[in-house]
């Protein structure tokens, strides 16, 4: 092979920073690929538990695109036992409720409280910040802790088998093990599947991102009352939907701009995204519209899901995949991220209980088994949600909206066609403890 071999972690030491737990008896040299969101939280959740981590990131300047995410409770319980939370404290909104809004008038027509309930079940507040924030706080929590993040290191290759990673300028990473969560192109993920990869495909969904200074709408008395609300707002209707809410403390406002769009994103003109945004949503809620108006750039992004694949795990069983890579779903249970989070953990739990590097094979393998039914149960979820929320109006929409008049209304329930309130639902989606839930399958496997 050319190039200059490398073993892939610097650091031999378990980590002394405050969040670290006792190390499992079995240490490992592990290689990330991918410095975004899953692959440097899965390193924070390796390191903390004395594994030797290194992260290569394809980008010269280490930072996150994009604009507003969600952290839910089954994610952020996670990153707060991880230390993660204090480096984005000061960053983040605690949205107090999600408001589902008719895309005529804005009227309420579904409700969830999440604030102090969200915290009261399930231990942690519903977060929303912007993706940069959440991004700094994962990188500088894992550099705390001595993982050692390498940027400018495009992974082109690998060879399973040792295993080990070429860059695309010929140096060479080995490892005990490999975790590829270099996102929904992959590179690792044809190396896999045996050289033949199955990769996400387009749903028929495309959203604009954009942020709006809030500053520019204190003054009006039509949409101020988003920013002192301090809520969740989703517009939803006919093939299209505006979730909005604050993120950077509070100094911009967060829209994603979700509609139906089938054509090829390479026919995309990013120099006419703005007037096409605006077009799409004509005759909407007035004072959405006036929040659109503001917006003077914006990104339109095609929506994709993952392709269930047969496998996560390569032949020899040290390159596995992660996050996206896996998985990747559209946004409409606000859980991508969080998917590559709980992944992270899980692996991490196992990994961490192995006591001989002969467990590694069969670690990997329960990783994969607990993590396929939980994101791709996840994947389902989100693509009926892109159902529900987009009807027409008519006999489908007024019973999706009677489904969840109950929660506008104040009355009791037991059921919702509003996910975020439903509760067999809600107990699923923020109630999962990736952790515990890998404990268990882990110890199936071993007999206990």
């Amino acid at each position: 092979m050319n190039g200059t071999k490398t073993n892939g972690t610097s650091s031999t030491q378990p980590p002394q920073a405050n969040g670290n737990v006792p190390a499992g008896p079995v240490l490992l040299n592990i290689l990330v690929v991918g410095g975004g969101l899953g692959g440097l939280a899965t390193a924070v959740a390796l390191r903390r538990k004395g594994h030797n981590v290194t992260v290569l990131e394809q980008a010269p300047v280490l930072g996150e695109v994009g604009a507003g995410i969600q952290i839910p409770p089954n994610s952020g319980r996670l990153l707060e036992s991880w230390g993660v939370s204090a480096f984005f404290e000061d960053k983040v909104v605690r949205p107090k409720d999600m408001t589902f809004r008719r895309w005529e008038d804005g009227s309420a027509i579904a409700y969830t409280k999440l604030r102090p309930d969200f915290s009261d079940n399930y231990g942690v507040p519903y977060y929303v910040v912007h993706r940069a924030d959440f991004h700094k706080a994962l990188h500088s929590r894992a550099t705390q802790l001595g993982v050692n993040v390498t940027i400018n290191s495009r992974v082109v290759s690998y060879d399973e088998a040792v295993p080990m990673a070429r860059t695309e300028d010929g140096r060479e990473f080995t490892a005990d093990l490999i975790i590829a969560a270099d996102g929904v192109k992959s590179t690792a993920r044809r190396v896999v599947l045996g050289g033949e990869d199955i990769a996400p495909v387009t749903t028929g969904f495309a959203a604009y991102r954009a942020v709006v200074d809030t500053s520019l709408m204190r003054n009006d008395e039509d949409i101020s009352w988003l920013l002192t609300t301090e809520g969740l707002n989703n517009w939803i209707g006919e093939d299209r939907h505006v979730m909005t809410y604050c993120i950077a403390g509070g100094s911009l406002f967060n829209m994603v701009l979700s509609h139906i769009d089938r054509s090829d994103p390479s026919t995309w003109d990013p120099s006419t995204a703005v007037q096409d945004m605006r077009r799409y949503f004509e005759g909407w809620d007035y004072r959405l519209n006036k929040v659109i108006s503001l917006v003077t750039k914006t990104v339109k992004w095609p929506l994709i899901s993952a392709s269930t694949i047969p496998t996560w795990i390569a032949p020899s069983k040290k390159l596995v995949l992660l996050g996206d890579s896996a998985h990747a779903m559209v946004p409409y249970m606000s859980q991508g991220a969080a998917m590559a989070v709980e992944d992270g953990a899980a692996l991490a739990e196992v990994l961490s209980s192995i006591t001989s590097k002969r467990d590694m094979s069969k670690a990997s393998q329960a990783y994969e088994k607990e993590r396929m039914k939980r994101s791709y149960g996840m994947q389902t979820a989100s693509l009926v949600n892109g159902k529900l929320w987009h009807f027409a109006d008519g006999p489908e929409q007024r019973a999706r909206d009677a489904g969840m008049s109950a929660e506008v209304e104040g009355r009791p329930f037991v059921e919702s066609t509003n996910q975020w309130s439903d509760p067999t639902t809600q107990l699923w989606v923020y109630g999962y403890d990736a952790e515990e839930e890998m404990t268990k399958s882990w110890a199936t496997v071993i007999g206990h």
